[in-house]
């Protein structure tokens, strides 16, 4: 087992701008511009996340088909309707989880990852819902 204790860092460091975004829609309330940043973070990060299930030689064709069928949508998913993208975004970091966990891979990581990697994924569809009713809220109010 490899330590992944600069994996681990990375990976809570890079939910901080979704927690910015969080924090700043308590502060000031439902904002578009707060909303669009969440929304497109998540974006370059679930792909960025994503990348792990491209596993040349290492996966059958049915995990080649799954990660082809869930990544393709992303650059097409940024010019949906913001509710919905964030609704999708919400589902495919646990399915990207569910994903990965799959992999023959996964049982070499080290269990300071697989942590960081629950709790991740929990905060992110959690912090997802809390945005779907911002941009709910503010659809409302417009």
């Amino acid at each position: 087992m490899h330590s992944f204790s600069n994996h681990v860092q990375l990976g809570y460091y890079g939910v901080l701008p979704f927690l910015a975004c969080i924090f700043g829609t308590l502060i000031f309330g439902s904002h578009e511009t707060l909303i669009k940043a969440f929304t497109y973070y998540s974006l370059g990060i679930s792909a960025f996340c994503a990348g792990v299930m491209w596993r040349p030689g290492e996966q059958t064709i049915t995990h080649a088909v799954m990660a082809v069928l869930l990544v393709i949508p992303f650059p097409l998913i940024a010019f949906a309707n913001v509710t919905i993208t964030l609704s999708y975004l919400a589902i495919c970091y646990p399915l990207i989880l569910l994903f990965e966990r799959g992999m023959p891979a996964w049982q070499a990581y080290h269990k300071d990852y697989h942590k960081m990697r629950f709790v991740l994924t929990s905060v992110l569809f959690v912090s997802h819902l809390f945005m779907i009713a911002q941009q709910i809220e503010l659809s409302n109010n417009i």
